[in-house]
């Protein structure tokens, strides 16, 4: 039995393909896993706040040493620190918009970054401190990124794949539906990356 994480970040809605895609990795876990409870976390529909000075300033600050305005800064921070710390199994959903994750999800991103909670550095350079968890993306893009000219313009998986490790999140596996715009291949698109799902 796992606790699952899944993260929306299309603002496709009902149309989205990193939402099927991401909800069909999620079944396919409590498949292997049956039991397991699911918490999605829906990042535009939330409206996640970007980070702003009084934010980051409250990172900085001793718990004992927090004002009420302190605590309400952060307090989604917290929140969603608390709710990954929980998670065995993260989904993330990470649509490809202008080469790159969507901005909910950088912003995500930027609050689960905590000096000292989810990373810190060792005497050989920084140490995650996020781990023992499975990471698994449901990339969709309308163009082809895994190979060919297309592959250099990729700042979804590899940038996941490098920012997540640095928390400590090593174990990342990612599912493509790519090519969803392409003449010909749009048509198997969705049916190719399902059929490419494996759960560890």
């Amino acid at each position: 039995m796992k606790q699952i994480l899944h993260l929306i970040s299309s603002i496709q809605g009902n149309e989205s393909y990193s939402i099927k895609l991401g909800k069909t990795i999620v079944e396919k876990i409590q498949d292997k896993y049956p039991g397991s409870t699911v918490e999605e976390l829906n990042l535009v529909d939330t409206e996640i706040p970007h980070l702003n000075p009084d934010t980051l300033r409250a990172f900085f600050i001793p718990e004992d040493q927090l004002t009420q305005k302190d605590q309400e800064s952060i307090a989604f921070s917290n929140q969603v620190v608390k709710q990954l710390l929980a998670a065995d199994i993260i989904v993330i959903g990470a649509p490809l918009y202008n080469f790159t994750i969507p901005s909910s999800l950088k912003s995500w991103i930027d609050h689960i970054t905590r000096a000292g909670i989810t990373f810190g550095y060792g005497e050989n350079g920084p140490v995650g401190k996020v781990t023992g968890k499975k990471v698994y993306v449901a990339m969709t893009s309308g163009g082809i990124y895994s190979e060919g000219p297309g592959k250099a313009n990729d700042f979804v998986v590899p940038y996941l794949k490098s920012f997540l490790g640095f928390l400590g999140m090593t174990d990342l596996t990612a599912f493509r539906a790519e090519g969803l715009k392409v003449p010909v291949v749009k048509e198997n698109a969705m049916k190719k990356a399902i059929e490419s799902i494996q759960i560890d």
